[in-house]
């Protein structure tokens, strides 16, 4: 019996890498030697992700520079400095991305880049995290943009985000995992659901020349945040917010359930929502917790979602990457690791405990 397990994507930047970022934001670092240095933090980061028994590893994220919502604008002169706020956390602290200036909208980096360079240093299986585009509407200034109309934007973000996905999978991604942590935060700016049915709906759009075997490389993951040991939507309830994301056309989903209040009533969310054509990744480390989870604990929590989970549609994750924006200090690397650590060895004994 085999039950897969996969990180989310971000490990925390070592400091240096992260005043380098800060260093190049402010003039003071070439671009080149700053993806000289991100370069090598990747390289590590994946070797460590090996040296942890991972059957599945990521780039660590360590190459996006401000974090996961906005590496696809690093450099590019379509935007301005002016941000828009748009995830607000437990403390009252903001993220946000910044407004585009003009079109045509292009992708100045893309994860298929990431991608390259990680399959070069590895030869375990390599999945690679990428932005979902309804994230990045909502760049588009609400006064519009003289000669360039929302809807041209929106077919040229589609266009983008199917094209970046595309490449990574002719590549050899292992898979390819669609952010969408504005999902559950999207009901509580509109509790009527119709904002989040609108993203899936285009997210659905992007994803709709892609076959069934495709689909099975291609997944979508949802959490309440974690940023700073904060959410940003921890008490939006999962009856509301699942019925609609498990509609997105993909065959893997990622589910944030260590840190939920009630995992077992969100289990019981999934398990309604289960067909036979997907495999529904839970959640049992929480990266805003600066405690390493015992291997018993993990194993516990699988368990409890095998309950309700068939073994064969079932898969163990993180509940979010340890450092989704790259300025975050919060978490020290060697935590992460140790609680990955647990996480797949919490993997093997309940694999030995269902087996037996």
């Amino acid at each position: 019996m085999h039950i897969p397990t996969e990180s989310i994507g971000s490990l925390p930047r070592e400091p240096m890498l992260q005043d380098a970022y800060a260093q190049h934001k402010a003039g003071n670092l070439p671009r080149a030697e700053l993806d000289q240095l991100a370069h090598a933090a990747t390289i590590a980061a994946i070797h460590q992700l090996e040296s942890i028994g991972s059957d599945c590893v990521t780039d660590g994220e360590q190459l996006k520079f401000d974090g996961f919502p906005s590496y696809c604008l690093f450099g590019n002169d379509c935007v301005s400095q002016e941000m828009v706020d748009l995830l607000q956390f437990a403390d009252g602290h903001w993220r946000g991305l910044p407004t585009l200036k003009k079109g045509p909208f292009r992708y100045s980096v893309t994860g298929d880049q990431f991608l390259k360079l990680a399959l070069e240093h590895t030869d375990q299986p390599v999945k690679q995290a990428v932005i979902s585009p309804s994230m990045l509407t909502f760049m588009y200034p609400r006064n519009g943009i003289v000669g360039y109309s929302r809807t041209e934007f929106i077919d040229d973000l589609v266009n983008e985000h199917r094209a970046e996905i595309r490449r990574c999978l002719e590549l050899g991604a292992y898979k390819v995992q669609i952010d969408f942590t504005e999902a559950r935060a999207s009901l509580k700016i509109d509790p009527s659901g119709q904002l989040l049915r609108d993203m899936v709906d285009l997210i659905n759009r992007a994803l709709a020349p892609f076959n069934a075997e495709e689909r099975q490389r291609i997944g979508i993951h949802t959490c309440p945040g974690s940023d700073l040991d904060c959410t940003h939507s921890a008490e939006i309830d999962y009856v509301d917010l699942l019925p609609t994301l498990f509609e997105v056309e993909v065959g893997n989903f990622y589910v944030a359930m260590a840190g939920e209040a009630d995992p077992a009533h969100g289990l019981r969310v999934v398990k309604s929502l289960l067909r036979p054509d997907i495999r529904v990744f839970i959640g049992v480390i929480d990266p805003s917790s600066p405690t390493v989870e015992s291997v018993d604990l993990v194993t516990e929590r699988i368990l409890q979602a095998a309950r309700y989970i068939p073994v064969d549609q079932l898969g163990i994750c993180d509940d979010c990457g340890f450092s989704p924006f790259a300025d975050d200090r919060s978490t020290p690397r060697e935590l992460a690791l140790a609680k990955m650590k647990a996480r797949i060895a919490g993997v093997r004994r309940a694999e030995q405990i269902l087996h037996d």
